[in-house]
């Protein structure tokens, strides 16, 4: 998983459910898109640790998973559910996987990841290339969507993103707590570690395909098998964790954490320019894209991995001009004089970047 993604907590307001019509629709996005950008900056951990594939193994259609283990023989940093590596591959590429695997076990990891023949290369990378005996490095762990003790859970997963909630899963049997899962698919055969989600309490997980049902699961449907006062722990894509938070007020629910694997759509959004220092040139950012985006287009190579805000690799020096600061990484300081060019943007008309 990436991807992972960002976490983000949202309590019970008693408002009422949002009207299900379009502007509805798009005015809740744009205040949940607020909220977002108040999260507190995710904790780096600067550490490269070396590491050899293991094993690889296929767990759904177009999925591996990956065990890895100290190149070294050394026991590996520690962990808690909800934590993601760096994983740095071959190429140079740097993608983020969700924790999969024992956090009591420090001898490996484990990783799952979802061949996208449409996306940035990453995971076709490790799928047509990774073989076992590879080495590689990986950075962290680090955790962006932290699990918090509770008395009774709902936890929510969308295809791959059951690799963020397994851990917390077996966290919450393990310390007696009330729970139920509802694991979502577009098939049964989509969807990666089924058979061992199921042992962990078959009166308490219900495997939710879509093929099955005739169309995705609301977020009302999911929240009918909510604890009375859960706290929820939802990954999945974009649609699913949408449809969550905005039938979370009239759920039996309490509290949301969620997590994508995908970059959050652009809402509200303005157009400004990007001036890139060393080349002199003035690109237009629509307000629809990213600057990373557009930098993109004009130099491919440029450094970039989460594209949601929260690891860091695509910050970049500013010059000059002012910022909005989205991402949730960047220290008050680094602040002054840079800015994560895949979700911030100039508050002004122009920003200049030492690229």
């Amino acid at each position: 998983m990436v991807n992972p993604t960002g976490s983000q907590q949202a309590t019970r307001d008693g408002a009422g459910r949002f009207m299900r019509t379009v502007e509805a629709l798009i005015a809740g996005y744009e205040q949940l898109s607020r909220l977002d950008r108040g999260r507190p900056p995710v904790r780096l951990v600067d550490r490269d640790v070396p590491v050899l594939v293991e094993s690889i193994r296929e767990e759904a259609v177009d999925v591996r998973g990956i065990t890895l283990v100290s190149a070294d023989g050394a026991q590996l940093p520690g962990w808690h559910p909800g934590a993601h590596l760096d994983v740095v591959l071959p190429s140079g590429r740097m993608r983020q996987y969700s924790l999969c695997g024992n956090p009591a076990d420090q001898s490996r990891y484990r990783i799952a990841v979802r061949r996208l023949e449409n996306g940035d290369g990453g995971s076709c990378e490790i799928h047509d290339t990774l073989r076992v005996g590879d080495r590689l490095t990986v950075r962290g762990p680090r955790n962006a969507f932290p699990f918090i003790p509770s008395e009774r859970y709902l936890f929510i997963a969308g295809g791959i993103g059951i690799t963020a909630i397994l851990p917390m899963v077996r966290a919450a049997a393990a310390a007696g707590a009330d729970w139920r899962l509802v694991y979502c698919g577009r098939s049964r055969e989509s969807m990666p570690f089924r058979a061992e989600v199921v042992t962990l309490d078959p009166a308490r997980v219900w495997l939710r395909p879509d093929e099955e049902y005739g169309v995705p699961a609301s977020g009302a449907e999911l929240f009918e098998h909510a604890p009375e006062g859960a706290r929820v722990y939802c990954c999945g894509p974009v649609p699913m964790t949408t449809g969550v938070r905005l039938d979370l007020p009239a759920s039996r629910a309490d509290a949301l954490h969620f997590e994508r694997f995908s970059p959050p759509p652009i809402v509200a959004g303005k157009p400004f320019e990007v001036e890139l220092a060393r080349s002199g040139r003035v690109l237009e950012v629509p307000a629809d894209r990213s600057a990373l985006d557009v930098i993109r287009d004009e130099q491919p190579g440029i450094p970039y991995s989460c594209r949601q805000g929260f690891c860091g690799t695509c910050t970049q020096r500013v010059l000059a001009g002012a910022v909005e600061h989205n991402d949730h990484v960047l220290t008050p300081e680094e602040r002054t004089v840079a800015m994560t060019i895949c979700v911030s943007r100039a508050s002004g008309g122009r920003v200049v970047l030492d690229v």
